[in-house]
């Protein structure tokens, strides 16, 4: 198949990363892939797989710009594209545009997010072929708008690189020393948002602190989109507040190359979030074979198995989210139990390849239909 992906993303996150992973294991499995992106895109140098003539700077400026619809259309016509697949809002009436124009193209979209599409969508996307949700809580979200036929829907899950995953936790657990062992670590990895709860992360901390003492530390890795980095300084704030200093390390954004090692070098990892369409950051920690303490947002409740895999806590309740936490960290059988099966569970359910494979199945069906 000739394939098309399209994003206007403008900073690298959860879906770019999905983007990524799916364009090199479909090449890899012998489709030809193009790539449409807005300039500047930090998925660039993700794309390094692919040839340069591949992959084409379009201005995708919103969902009515006519200029970057035409020339996907352009792109489509001219490298004969089966499926023209987008994944951000903002690009599925281009996709849509440019679909229409080539009659043997078919049009695929996914959806990433809980937030629920306008009315104009139901019109606008009358010719897609097929949804795809990436969790069981999106695919509802989009049942109740009622803007596509059930039929249309697919629920792929996103997937990661586990075996990259399992050996760096190999690799972290080879270089442990006896500091390292003595010295517990919880993180939380994403974005900086009120949306993920950083701060509830951070008042968590400080009730773990007073039963542990100095036998945990705690890291907030991730990178602040807002206007002048103002939600991280609501958090370094806090940090100062409750006297955690010297408990709380903020690293900042973490590449891409780092990321694995970050998560493998932990004990605990915890979602905060106050709303999680699916939770890429929790099923790394999976395949890390590390144990996930998550608010039991839509997300979460899909990917972590309570009692297994980790433990669910009420959404905003730092209460019963430091609690948790405290009892795994205090419990290293349990934590270890958790963490085997997290291991596990990763590699049979959440391994990058079966979410290409689901995602090259749906593509035939768009084309036969």
């Amino acid at each position: 198949m000739r394939v098309l992906q399209v994003s206007s993303a403008r900073a690298f996150g959860g879906g770019e990363r999905h983007l990524a992973d799916l364009a090199r294991g479909l090449a890899e499995r012998g489709h030809e892939l193009f790539v449409a992106l807005a300039e500047g895109s930090p998925l660039r140098g993700r794309l390094s797989f692919l040839p340069d003539e591949n992959v084409f700077a379009v201005p995708l400026r919103n969902a009515l710009d006519l200029r970057g619809a035409s020339k996907l259309a352009r792109i489509a016509r001219e490298k004969e594209v089966d499926v023209v697949h987008a994944h951000v809002a903002r690009d599925y009436t281009l996709a849509a545009l440019a679909a229409r124009r080539n009659a043997h193209t078919r049009l695929v979209i996914t959806r990433h997010v809980l937030f629920p599409l306008s009315r104009a969508h139901r019109l606008a996307l009358s010719n897609v072929s097929r949804v795809i949700a990436v969790s069981g809580a999106v695919a509802r979200s989009l049942r109740e708008q009622g803007i596509f036929a059930e039929g249309k829907l697919r629920v792929v899950e996103n997937g990661v690189d586990v075996a990259r995953f399992a050996r760096a936790r190999v690799e972290f657990e080879n270089g442990r020393d006896g500091a390292s062992d003595a010295l517990l670590r919880v993180g939380i990895v994403g974005e900086l948002s009120a949306l993920k709860g950083q701060e509830d992360f951070v008042r968590a901390a400080a009730l773990v602190v007073e039963k542990m003492g100095e036998h945990v530390e705690f890291v907030v890795a991730g990178e602040d989109a807002s206007r002048g980095r103002a939600y991280r300084a609501q958090v370094e704030q806090l940090v100062s507040e409750l006297n955690l200093s010297d408990r709380v390390r903020l690293p900042g954004q973490v590449s891409e190359d780092e990321l694995a090692g970050l998560v493998a070098s932990l004990d605990l990892f915890v979602s905060a979030s106050r709303s999680e369409a699916f939770g890429m950051a929790m099923v790394e920690a999976l395949a890390c074979g590390v144990p996930v303490v998550a608010t039991a947002t839509e997300g979460a409740r899909e990917i972590v198995e309570e009692g297994v895999t980790g433990l669910l806590v009420p959404v905003g309740d730092v209460n019963a989210l430091a609690s948790s936490i405290t009892s795994l960290l205090a419990d290293d059988r349990r934590r270890r139990a958790f963490g085997a099966s997290a291991s596990a569970i990763a590699k049979n359910r959440f391994d990058v390849a079966r979410m290409v494979e689901a995602t090259e199945r749906v593509y035939t069906e768009a084309l036969a239909r």
